[in-house]
């Protein structure tokens, strides 16, 4: 085993693959950006080099860079993580160049998946089902226009490097399929340095399920089960399972089967996933291998019990696997889901900032926590916007959907928007509880999962006003504790010398303000409230929960606070207020369209599509901005003319920056 490893990678990957190291005895060295500095991968590994600029291209894609840290350092060997170089055949030869081991698969295994076209012709040699394609490497625009149109409509335009969703677009029409094709090309070589694309059938209401793969340097090929990651927005996961409800006995070993033989034609070794599409009769075909630790590959160590990590370790260290195919077990469900920074209400716009407040579920036997941030970090905008991964376990789907549900109630995040209280939505539909969403269902139906918010009730408002009470009851008992327990002064209830007590509160929310005026203490309260009175007794809180009697009926709630923000959740869905001073005035005053058209996050505008006395409509697309790994389209937000262009390709901008004025 190794003594010494570098993890070429950050986030929580990186800190996933430092604690295994650690339970190991193996010391780790981190490498990170000029955005990283601080950041928990470097805080939590025993050593840490700076490699560069905060761009990835600048810093994290330097392999140069990253094989002599891990020279400087002593290290034998390097992690990729997944992203970054996890994938780059070249950097896997180097590192083997340099002396030193890549844990994960040889370059020349990488080469023949790397390339999504290369690899779906050998899978169709070798006798596994591929969906019809063009995978040629003749990429001229033509071409491939010709070539979609004998494939037909509607067809999917993937990257043929690189994974994560990246680079890939749906087409319904021919007219529509140049334009697609330039912004899937753009992206696939902002993403990965390449931009060659292949094309295949578009198969409707697919599932989407991958096998992960085990190989060592001896022989042995195995599969560890399945994953299912149906359900996804825009082709990127959001929620991800073991075992698939869909899948039967025969099929999953048929798919099993079908995986453990890709990875032998290929001679691979360590850990990999082979991806298929499932359509609704249950023919698979074919996607891609991803020659790497996949995102969601805690779900699969939660059924196995087995760690990834440590295997990947072991074998890159010329151990035999530790276990055969029929030592392989499948034990309880696991569902994973991803916390990220993101507006949901603004088109899941990746977000950026200083995180205010990070409350997470503490980890237990059933809930499990992938992190690469904590309270106080920042999520930057050169890189991904995940803040963490929340992983349940339970005996069986019905109860880990119960426990994830829980695990997200009790999640908080202030500083940049979050996407909580979306997949709290998405874990409740039915199509999820059901099990019997497919790919492309979340982007059919998003309406369902995206109600439109709703201002709190009164009653709800007078619960958050309960619980203020109830600190107050407390601030009493503490004050009890005192020189004079018996004194007035010493009853927090709102007690004034002449008058009895009577406490104003006020509270706003989606820019209501509430007023309300509440009696009494120690847990029973009359609160006057828009007209209407809400008689609360036994409020007590305990932890974050809040239960009381309202109206006569029994209640539990949860309220998570920060600063001035209470968030009520009443089991279900959440409903945060915010304290206000009584005598604060509340003016909302909606701006007038001014015909600015602004940076609606920091990025790097990438393209130009207006230009000064243009006639645009409202809709049309002025400009192409990348941040997070993604392109967003600025539209115009009303017709006119366009007065000034105040941004040219390859411009950072900050959020809110003036792009394009109209007259």
């Amino acid at each position: 085993m190794f003594s010494k490893i570098l993890i070429a990678n950050r986030g929580e990957i990186a800190c996933r693959v430092i604690r295994t190291c650690r339970r190991l005895g193996i010391r780790t060295v981190a490498v990170y950006s000029e955005a990283d500095a601080d950041a928990q991968h470097v805080r939590q590994a025993d050593e840490a080099y700076l490699i560069g600029g905060p761009r990835p291209a600048d810093s994290y894609l330097r392999g140069d860079a990253v094989i002599a840290a891990a020279k400087e350092a002593g290290a034998e060997a390097i992690h990729p993580g997944y992203g970054f170089l996890s994938e780059n055949a070249d950097f896997a030869d180097a590192v083997a160049a340099a002396g030193l081991v890549f844990i994960g698969p040889s370059g020349a295994s990488m080469r023949k998946m790397g390339s999504k076209a290369g690899a779906k012709e050998l899978m169709a040699a070798a006798g596994v089902p591929v969906v019809p394609g063009y995978t040629g490497e003749d990429q001229s625009p033509n071409t491939l226009a010709r070539e979609a149109a004998r494939i037909g409509f509607p067809l999917m335009i993937k990257a043929a490097h690189g994974g994560g969703g990246k680079g890939m677009r749906v087409v319904h029409r021919l007219e529509d399929f140049i334009a697609q094709l330039e912004s899937c090309q753009r992206e696939a070589a902002n993403a990965f340095g390449r931009d060659r694309v292949l094309l295949e059938r578009y198969v409707a209401s697919p599932r989407h399920i991958e096998i992960q793969v085990f190989a060592d340097a001896h022989g042995h090929t195995l599969h560890l089960n399945e994953r299912e990651c149906s359900a996804q927005r825009r082709y990127q996961k959001v929620l991800e399972e073991s075992p698939s409800p869909f899948l039967t006995p025969a099929l999953r070993a048929a798919m099993g089967d079908a995986a453990v033989k890709a990875a032998q034609a290929i001679d691979y070794v360590n850990a990999g996933t082979v991806e298929f599409i499932v359509d609704p009769d249950g023919q698979f075909y074919f996607m891609e291998i991803n020659t790497r630790l996949q995102v969601e590959h805690p779900v699969t160590e939660l059924v196995t019990g087995l760690d990834l990590v440590e295997w990947q370790l072991r074998v890159a260290a010329s151990e035999a696997l530790p276990l055969t195919q029929d030592d392989i077990r499948q034990q309880g469900h696991a569902i994973e889901v991803r916390l990220y920074a993101e507006d949901p209400e603004a088109g899941f716009l990746p977000g950026s900032g200083r995180l205010e407040r990070l409350a997470l579920p503490e980890a237990s036997p059933g809930v499990r926590i992938d992190a690469g941030v904590v309270e106080g970090d920042t999520v930057t905008i050169f890189y991904d916007p995940m803040i963490a991964k929340l992983i349940v376990h339970g005996a069986d789907r019905m109860e880990a959907l119960a426990r994830l549900r829980d695990a997200l109630a009790r999640c908080d995040i202030a500083g940049p928007k979050s996407n909580i209280a979306f997949l709290e939505r998405l874990v409740r539909h039915p199509a999820v509880t059901g099990g019997w969403i497919d790919t492309g269902y979340l982007d059919r139906h998003l309406d369902e999962f995206m109600p439109a918010p709703s201002l709190a009730s009164t009653q709800q408002v007078a619960l958050v006003a309960a619980e203020l009470l109830w600190q107050e009851a407390r601030a009493r008992a503490q004050a009890g504790d005192g020189d004079e327990p018996d004194s007035p002064w010493a009853i927090a209830d709102g007690w004034r010398l002449g008058h009895a007590g009577a406490r104003p509160l006020a509270f706003a929310h989606l820019g209501q303000t509430w007023t309300a005026l509440a009696h009494g203490h120690g847990g029973r309260y009359r609160i006057e409230l828009a007209d209407e009175v809400h008689e609360v007794e036994d409020a007590r809180l305990t932890g974050d929960l809040l239960g009381l009697r309202i109206h006569g009926q029994a209640r539990r709630f949860r309220i998570l606070r920060h600063g001035t923000r209470l968030t009520l959740h009443d089991g279900e869905q959440r409903t945060a207020v915010e304290t206000v001073p009584a005598y604060r005035r509340t003016d909302m005053a909606e701006a007038s369209g001014s015909g600015k058209i602004v940076a609606p996050m920091p990025g790097r505008v990438v393209l130009v599509k207006a230009q000064p006395g243009d006639a645009v409509v409202a809709g049309q697309e002025l400009l192409v901005m990348e941040a997070m790994k993604m392109e967003l389209a600025v539209k115009a937000s009303r017709d006119g003319v366009v007065a000034d262009v105040r941004a040219a390709a390859g411009d950072f901008v900050e959020a809110d920056t003036v792009l394009v004025a109209l007259e």
